[in-house]
């Protein structure tokens, strides 16, 4: 039972009366303190003859989250195990003093020191997650016809659910990711609460019958899907160290650039018989990813040590018991304030952050564009069926699936054992832009794959020819996104969540402008001189990713928000 002690539903059972039955080992009858791990006198503040601190406890703080936020294979401080209660060793002195509460090197409640079968289940549920909250986006693209007939409206009115759904899913994380980042609150409640809001607004969007209604309703279906599209990477980030954590980012990668590619073919061969079945589809989906959040442990470390505090607190008598997050203690509102504006200040102001968010959003909306461009490349040139047009969107997945399997290679055999033994020899790890070293291969993709589809969709040149564009722009890209999530968290691993709600936001608003007017860019410039536009556009990420390569250090270097 103790598997399920940290998640929602062994929160809840605890509630209910069952606490018997998922008891903490500090509430076990017996219960003995040197059990238990602690921060010894020598990390403690030092003090002086006259009893004042000669560190402050914001040093201490400080000194104690660089170390739980280490990108190394535990998350650990050097421990000291307490004397007897009874011994003279607790002197009045010494139970002023904080007790810093923090992991030992084996502690099981380390989310880093968990099992395999553990945090695979974790990642699991946050990639499925995550594939369903961007499929929800897509699935309804197939449906585009049969509302303008309905609500008698044009086209570009209707791809407003489209849009407005990746409007809501862009400024989300903005709000729930710093939430996540405090303490007091951790992942499990905004992903939780936020994903029943979810569910039943789609069952509301599955029976409104007015077209304001529906798109209301696409804009909070985004905002409380959200969540995940932002902490996810926080979450894997949690429970796997620097070396681990790469191979659960290729999955919720996958998640999502796969999630929106399986909409169009989910729908395509549903709508002919009720053209509100994508819409059910996503309650039933919905549904699944509901009957297994209850289940998913929570993984946020200052999580976990606040409420170990609390229960030392508790079980002891001894109010000295605290988490490193609790020796500044701030206002809530305060606190908040800080989340959400820091990770801002962040982006903002550090051109390799704010490099990786331009860049990001400038392949992601041309992703987002495809929706707009496949119909008429496919359906009025090739004259396709919409069927047809959920299978070319499937190029995406298997672009996506081969880069997968080509970068897991790379980082098996290649990178990650290369970079182990550089940091067992040197004592440190690899330069952050190691990590980049894949995306220097992935920026020539997008414009090379564009140009290809723009020029070859032509009804007098085989429907394979622009298609392989679109595979070589998904193998590609792949690569780029996975260099970018694994350089972020390097820098600032205590804002992972709310650095990655950011850099959705943006690529999140400008895909969503993007499927706004492609359209009509594409109607009015013709598929090859529009898409060859955004090709442009790609370009630009070149030499952005090999200067942030080969000078991102010094970068770094002069940032004030590192160190």
């Amino acid at each position: 039972m103790s598997a399920i002690r940290d998640t929602p539903a062994g929160q809840f059972l605890r509630l209910i009366g069952l606490k018997s039955w998922l008891y903490y080992p500090e509430e076990v009858t017996g219960f003995e303190l040197p059990s238990l791990p602690w921060t010894s006198e020598e990390l403690l503040p030092p003090t002086s003859d006259n009893g004042t601190e000669t560190e402050t406890e914001k040093d201490l703080e400080k000194n104690l989250e660089r170390n739980l936020e280490k990108s190394i294979p535990t998350v650990s401080i050097r421990l000291a195990t307490p004397p007897d209660e009874v011994s003279s060793a607790w002197s009045q002195k010494a139970l002023a003093e904080p007790i810093v509460v923090s992991f030992s090197e084996d502690d099981k409640e380390n989310p880093r020191n968990w099992s395999a079968a553990k945090k695979a289940w974790t990642v699991t549920i946050i990639n499925f997650y995550t594939f369903v909250v961007y499929c929800t986006a897509s699935i309804i693209t197939p449906t585009a016809g049969f509302i303008v007939k309905k609500y008698d409206i044009d086209i570009v009115l209707a791809s407003l659910g489209l849009s407005m759904y990746v409007v809501g899913y862009g400024i989300g994380p903005m709000f729930f990711s710093p939430l996540s980042e405090v303490p007091s609150i951790g992942r499990n409640p905004p992903y939780l609460y936020s994903f029943v809001a979810f569910f039943f607004i789609s069952i509301g969007l599955a029976f409104v019958d007015s077209f304001p209604g529906f798109i209301v309703l696409r804009l909070l279906q985004g905002w409380f899907g959200s969540p995940c599209l932002a902490s996810g990477a926080a979450s894997i980030e949690d429970v796997y160290d620097m070396y681990s954590a790469p191979y659960g980012y290729i999955w919720w990668v996958a998640a999502m650039y796969c999630g929106p590619a399986f909409g169009p073919l989910m729908a395509g061969y549903a709508v002919d018989a009720n053209w509100r079945w994508p819409l059910y589809e996503i309650v039933i989906m919905a549904g699944v990813v509901l009957l297994f959040l209850p289940f998913l442990p929570e993984t946020s470390p200052r999580t976990i040590l606040l409420n170990r505090a609390k229960r030392l607190r508790k079980a002891t008598g001894n109010n000295q018991y605290k988490a490193s997050s609790e020796l500044k203690p701030l206002a809530f509102g305060k606190m908040l304030h800080e989340a959400l504006n820091k990770p801002l200040e962040i982006t903002v102001k550090d051109p390799a952050i704010l490099y990786a968010c331009v860049y990001g959003s400038i392949v992601y909306a041309t992703y987002y564009s495809f929706f707009e461009a496949f119909p008429l490349v496919y359906l009025g040139t090739y004259k396709m069926s919409l069927g047809d047009l959920g299978l070319i969107f499937t190029t995406l997945t298997i672009g996506c699936i081969c880069g997968l399997i080509i970068y897991f290679i790379y980082i098996s055999y290649f990178f990650i054992p290369r970079a182990r033994a550089h940091q067992k020899e040197k004592g440190k790890p690899v330069a952050q832009e190691q990590w980049l070293i894949p995306g220097l291969f992935g920026v020539w993709g997008p414009p090379a794959g564009l140009l290809l589809f723009a020029w070859t969709a032509k009804a007098s040149i085989h429907w394979i020819v622009p298609t392989s564009g679109i595979f070589i722009f998904a193998f590609s890209t792949f690569f780029i996104f996975q260099a970018l999530i694994c350089y972020v968290p390097l820098s600032y691993p205590r804002y992972v969540a709310s650095l990655f709600a950011a850099n959705d936001c943006a690529r999140s608003l400008l895909a969503a402008g993007f499927v706004q007017f492609s359209r009509q860019m594409y109607t009015n410039l013709g598929i090859d001189k529009g898409v060859t536009l955004v090709a442009g556009l790609s370009v630009v990420g070149i030499g952005g990713m090999y200067g942030l390569y080969f000078y991102g250090s010094r970068l770094r270097a002069r940032s004030k928000f590192t160190g």
